[in-house]
């Protein structure tokens, strides 16, 4: 396989950006491929594909690299070089490379890269690419599973949509998308995985709203809450809104919805989308102190509190999160989970049913949040059930759901 100069150039590019200048993965991809309207499909995919594997893969790649600390440029051309040596071995590609002799590769030996390697994937914190702290912290909350939910956390994640049912229906988009193209998900009505990946936001149909995207284990959570048409629906953490139109569309445009945030412009992205979407019963509202939420006491039918995390179940899809998460984030993001969880509440109508719920595979976020609460107000709610989708066990995002109904 032969290396072009500008692919490299970019891809180095886009790594520079992401871990000397501290920006986001996906931004940064983002933006780099609007950049050059002379950059083929292919050329695209090679940028995209080697910057999100390198940051993937960041500790085993400086590793065999035999790079530290990045702080320079040429530093990251040693890393971009060790990989393309690695890669197929690592993936299981049925390739070779041989570096071309550039100045930026001098002193590179494919068989010391290669010995290196071997070396590295003997060391799982190496091998799966983690920080030390993350290491142990998976170890001490999930034991033996922590070794396949890691492995599950590192591979490519599937490309999922949600049917949008308010604009059209399932055998409407399959035929769109192509039905071969396409694969149903048991137990998920509104699922598609596309097959080959593709950018399909540029597509009339999802132009139209006719379907948006959003992970299998998303997509569970909605309907978890239990809703039905003409009831009054809170998304307290709402983001940009992926759980919000879903709810309007189990809603049917009845009732209404109304979406909350502290962060004004992904309540003004949630917007766009919904009028994408065809959402006619949805309200936002910024959630600017305490007082906002006391208003609205005793005032849902449902409540989804989809809190901050540490996002570690969605790992396949920010792999630059896992180098930029510290411990003390994850310390202070608990107080707010419990924050969020023991005042939002309040919202609930009395015999109302509230779902917490996480992007997170620590049960320090998840199932002992809800211990505790129910240690602490059992008398006033009641634990309907609980629900863990396992990366490994599931093939989608982690994610953890609890329903709740308040007596």
């Amino acid at each position: 396989m032969k290396l072009y100069r500008g692919l490299a150039e970019a891809t180095v590019s886009a790594l520079e950006d992401i871990f000397v200048k501290n920006r986001q993965a996906d931004r940064v991809v983002e933006q780099l491929l609007k950049s050059n309207k002379k950059w083929g499909s292919r050329d695209r995919g090679f940028i995209a594909e080697n910057t999100y594997e390198i940051v993937r893969w960041w500790r085993l790649v400086k590793y065999v690299a035999g790079v530290d600390t990045v702080r320079e440029r040429n530093e990251i051309w040693r890393v971009f070089g060790a990989w393309q040596i690695i890669k197929p071995l690592h993936l299981g590609l049925d390739y070779e490379v041989n570096l071309p002799e550039w100045d930026e590769f001098e002193g590179l030996t494919k068989n010391l890269l290669l010995e290196l390697y071997q070396q590295g994937i003997t060391v799982r914190k190496i091998a799966q690419s983690i920080p030390d702290w993350l290491d142990e912290t998976g170890v001490s909350e999930l034991g033996s599973l922590w070794d396949t939910e890691l492995a599950a956390l590192n591979q490519q994640a599937p490309l999922v949509l949600r049917v949008n049912t308010l604009k059209s229906d399932m055998e409407t988009v399959r035929q769109i998308l192509g039905v071969d193209e396409t694969e149903l998900i048991p137990g998920l009505p509104d699922a598609l995985i596309l097959r080959k990946r593709r950018n399909v936001s540029g597509l009339d149909a999802y132009k139209l709203g006719f379907f948006e995207v959003q992970d299998g284990s998303s997509q569970l959570i909605a309907p978890y809450l239990d809703v039905e048409p003409g009831m009054s629906v809170i998304d307290a953490c709402a983001g940009a809104g992926g759980k919000t139109l879903h709810l309007a569309a189990l809603l049917k445009n009845t009732g209404s919805v109304l979406s909350m945030d502290i962060e004004g412009y992904k309540l003004t992205e949630l917007q766009k989308r919904a009028t994408r979407n065809g959402v006619k019963n949805l309200d936002t509202l910024l959630i600017s102190s305490d007082e906002v939420i006391e208003r609205l006491s005793e005032t849902a039918d449902r409540l989804l509190l989809d809190v901050p995390c540490s996002g570690l179940g969605v790992l396949r899809r920010n792999p630059d999160s896992k180098w930029k998460l510290k411990p003390e984030f994850l310390e202070s993001i608990r107080n707010v989970q419990w924050h969020i969880l023991t005042t939002y509440c309040n919202m609930v109508k009395k015999g109302g049913k509230m779902v917490y719920a996480t992007c997170s595979i620590l049960p320090s976020e998840s199932e002992l949040q809800i211990e505790k609460f129910m240690k602490r107000h059992g008398k006033e709610w009641k634990l309907l059930s609980e629900h863990r989708a396992a990366v490994a066990k599931d093939g989608f995002d982690g994610f953890y759901m609890a329903l709740l109904e308040r007596k």
